[in-house]
C-alpha cells in the first residue's frame, strides 16, 4: 500500500496560479489520477510532488506534469525547497531524512545523519549555505526548529519557546526566520505566525487571530506574503478542509488584502510557493465532486 496521499473517489487536484496583484486566478492543470501538492516556483517553473517523487509543470493553463526521474532518492512528501538559483532541491523522504538532488534529475544525496529523529524541511538560507527544519523525535511531542549546514553536520537547535512549531523558512534578506508556533496557545492547535532572527534572539509575533495559521511565505522582494488559515479548533494542518490563502503586506500581517477560500489544506501550500516577479503564486486545492474550470 503507498504511503503517498492519493485522491479520494470523486476528488481531483487543481493547481492554481494566483495574481496577488489583479486577483486572476487560473487552474493551470487538474488531475483525477495524482495528487499533487506543495508547488515551487524557479525560473524554469514550477515543482510539485506526487505519488512519493517530484513533478516539474509549465505555469501557464494547459500544461502538463513531467516527472522528473531521480536516483537513490526515498519517496519524498510535499516538504521540498529550491535553492535561489534553482539548480538544487532539498526533500523531506520519508525515511525521515533530508536529501538533495539536481533539479532537472539524477542522483541523489542524503544531507542529515543522525538516527531516530524526523527532519521536516521548509526553508533554504538566501545564500544556499544552510537548511531550516522541523526536529521531532516521534509524533507525540512538539516540533523543535533547527538549522544545520547544506552539506551536512551538527544541527543547531533554535529557541522559539514552548509549543509546536512547524514551517520554517527565511526572509528574502535572510534576516529572519518566519514559521508557525503554538507557543501562545490558550487551546491545542491555536498556531500563530511569527519570526525569529537569523542566529537566535526574541520571537516576535506577526498577527493576532482566533484562527489557526500556518506556513508563512515572503515573496521575494519581501513586500508581500500569503499564509494559509485553518478555522478556529483545526488540530494539525488537516488535508480537506475548508481553508483560506491569506495575502498580506508585510509591513502589516494584521489586515489583509485577500483572502482566497478553498477545500484544501495539507499539500495547498507546505512550501513557499511565490514566483520570481513577486506578484504570482500557485496553490493546490482539493475539491470533491465538483465540475471542472473547463466543464463550468
Amino acid at each position: 500500500m503507498a504511503s503517498y496521499r492519493e485522491l479520494r473517489p470523486g476528488q481531483t487536484a487543481r493547481i492554481h496560479v494566483h495574481d496577488a496583484v489583479t486577483g486572476e486566478d487560473v487552474v493551470v492543470h487538474e488531475s483525477a489520477d495524482v495528487l499533487f501538492e506543495a508547488p515551487n516556483w524557479t525560473d524554469d517553473g514550477l515543482l510539485l510532488n506526487g505519488e512519493g517523487v517530484l513533478w516539474s509543470l509549465a505555469p501557464e493553463a494547459g500544461a502538463t506534469p513531467r516527472r522528473i526521474e531521480h536516483e537513490a532518492l526515498p519517496e519524498i512528501n510535499n516538504d521540498h525547497v529550491p535553492t535561489a538559483d534553482g539548480r538544487t532541491v532539498y526533500f523531506s523522504a520519508m525515511d525521515g531524512h533530508v536529501h538533495r538532488a539536481p533539479a532537472e534529475g539524477g542522483r541523489a544525496q542524503r544531507v542529515t545523519s543522525d538516527e531516530g529523529v524526523w527532519h521536516f524541511l521548509h526553508g533554504v538560507s538566501p545564500d544556499g549555505q544552510r537548511l531550516a527544519y522541523v526536529r521531532m523525535a516521534s509524533f507525540d511531542e512538539p516540533g523543535r526548529l533547527a538549522v544545520i549546514a547544506a552539506t551536512g553536520g551538527p544541527s543547531e537547535l533554535v529557541d522559539t519557546g514552548e509549543g509546536h512549531v512547524d514551517g520554517p523558512e527565511w526572509s528574502p534578506d535572510g534576516r529572519w526566520i518566519l514559521f508557525n508556533t503554538e507557543r501562545w496557545a490558550t487551546e491545542p492547535g491555536h498556531a500563530q505566525l511569527a519570526r525569529v532572527p537569523d542566529g537566535g534572539g526574541r520571537v516576535e509575533r506577526l498577527v493576532t487571530s482566533a484562527t489557526v495559521d500556518w506556513f508563512p511565505h515572503v515573496a521575494p522582494d519581501g513586500r508581500t506574503a500569503v499564509y494559509l488559515e485553518f478555522p478556529s479548533g483545526t488540530l494539525g494542518h488537516p488535508a480537506d478542509r475548508d481553508v483560506s490563502l491569506v495575502v498580506v503586506g508585510t509591513d502589516d500581517w494584521s489586515a489583509p488584502r485577500e483572502r482566497i477560500r478553498l477545500q484544501g489544506g495539507q499539500g495547498t501550500a507546505n512550501v513557499n510557493s511565490w514566483a520570481p516577479d513577486s506578484r504570482r503564486f500557485a496553490y493546490v486545492s482539493y475539491p470533491l465532486g465538483e465540475q471542472s474550470p473547463a466543464e463550468r
